[in-house]
């Protein structure tokens, strides 16, 4: 089957591979962000789909606009039989959308309906949930909307991060989509609409979503710290006024006295805890700013924070 690969960062690289090393799938290109700049240095970098493109010969289109008319002829150039998508990161025209002739799937880390979006591996976590997945689905007008082909679920750990779930879906992902694709080839394929009723959307991240707010309970505080490591990290604000990344945490029962939210209430050569709005969190991995991640104890010893200090 001709396949043409729409896909951007190191999630859908799984998947790309997947296709390659399947004997049934001839990927004929690979569509992919134009390169940008990226990091304090601002050098231009390459997308992670890119780069194993090329490592391994494909062909790679980088439209600004994918739904510009020059972009649509260079992908009806390479005659598709069906467009793959995962975490592209632009929306397709409806004249892409039926252009081959399987139209096109999706694959898209969240067990929809819940969590259409930019985002849902974050969300998941950010919202407590024990069970995350991926689903492939027809892509249709709108954003995650389309009828659902088949999915796979799996279990989110107490202390599991982003990046350790992302590792996870990203394989299951990629499984599940060869699957479809021999379904699809076989005829064997049963699409479900999706329970409008039952959407929730797992929109970007933004900056300001970043800073912990001690008011909340410390379950969750500590969804957040998982939720956003490794990207884009949770922080809050010493006495002075400096940042505090924290990149791990654990929520512990303990009998200091209720303080006002952000209270350090231990700080020793043993533990960093802080007062939450419910419940007390104990930091484990910090960084501070300008300083490299660093166990919060070593953090405590540099005498950079004391009990009762406030944080935030």
């Amino acid at each position: 089957m001709r396949i043409v690969f729409m896909g951007t960062p190191l999630f859908a690289v799984a998947s790309l591979k997947a296709l390659v090393e399947n004997s049934s799938c001839e990927v004929v290109g690979v569509v992919t962000q134009p390169d940008r700049p990226k990091g304090r240095g601002k050098k231009i970098m390459e997308s992670p789909v890119k780069v194993f493109a090329q490592e391994h010969g494909l062909p790679v289109l980088q439209p600004e606009k994918v739904k510009n008319p020059e972009s649509i002829e260079a992908l009806r150039k390479l005659n598709p039989e069906l467009i793959v998508v995962a975490a592209f990161g632009q929306f397709l025209p409806e004249s892409i959308l039926t252009m081959p002739k399987y139209g096109c799937i999706n694959v898209h880390a969240s067990l929809l309906p819940s969590y259409r979006g930019a985002a849902p591996i974050h969300y998941a976590i950010l919202k407590g949930e024990k069970t995350a997945g991926v689903t492939i689905m027809e892509m249709a007008k709108g954003m995650d909307t389309g009828d659902m082909l088949k999915s796979v679920s799996v279990p989110i750990e107490p202390e599991m991060t982003q990046g350790e779930l992302h590792d996870v879906l990203k394989e299951k992902g990629a499984q599940l989509l060869v699957d479809v694709i021999g379904d699809i080839a076989a005829g064997n394929i049963h699409p479900v609409k999706q329970n409008e009723a039952d959407v929730t959307f797992a929109s970007l991240i933004t900056r300001d979503m970043e800073k912990l707010q001690w008011g909340k309970s410390a379950q969750e505080l500590h969804d957040q710290i998982r939720a956003f490591n490794p990207w884009p990290g949770s922080y809050t604000n010493l006495p002075n006024g400096k940042i505090l990344k924290i990149w791990l945490s654990k929520v512990v029962e303990g009998s200091w006295p209720e303080k006002t939210p952000g209270t350090v209430v231990e700080a020793d050569k043993h533990n960093l805890v802080i007062a939450t709005g419910n419940g007390f969190l104990q930091l484990v991995e910090v960084q501070p700013e300008g300083k490299n991640h660093m166990a919060a104890n070593v953090f405590v010893n540099g005498k950079h924070v004391s009990a009762g200090d406030i944080l935030g």
